[in-house]
């Protein structure tokens, strides 16, 4: 990451992340933040559109879903378009790091159930019926 260009933002999430694999193969994730700033007695949310690439991609799509409070590290990048001779830039965060916000039952809540498991042989317990074979 750039030194100079860092930004640390922190919101809850517009949508669902989604998860999406790369013409090379990677995979990627995108997703969108809303944060709420007071402007004197009126609030004022700005979104942020954010790209999370390999495993960091990979576990925010997993661990994180609408309107579940994160915190993002990242760079701003830039796209520029010109349609119908109107020039257009487009901004987004490239995302190095995240880090789960919110309350602890916000994030038990959001966080995958774990398998049932045996008591008397300590195994998991695998349910046939949505096994594909």
């Amino acid at each position: 990451m750039n030194a100079n260009n860092v930004i640390t933002i922190h919101g809850r999430l517009v949508r669902d992340p989604e998860l999406k694999t790369g013409s090379t193969g990677s995979e990627y994730c995108n997703f969108t933040v809303a944060v709420d700033s007071y402007n004197g007695k009126e609030k004022e949310t700005d979104f942020f559109d954010c790209t999370a690439f390999g495993k960091t991609g990979v576990a925010i799509s997993q661990f994180m879903t609408r309107g579940r409070e994160i915190l993002v590290v990242g760079s701003m990048r830039s796209s520029k378009t010109e349609k119908d001779g109107v020039k257009r830039t487009w901004w987004k965060i490239v995302v190095d790091s995240f880090g789960f916000c919110g309350s602890k039952s916000e994030q038990q809540a959001a966080a995958p159930a774990p398998a049932p498991v045996d008591a008397a042989s300590g195994m998991e317990v695998i349910n046939t019926e949505e096994l594909p074979f």
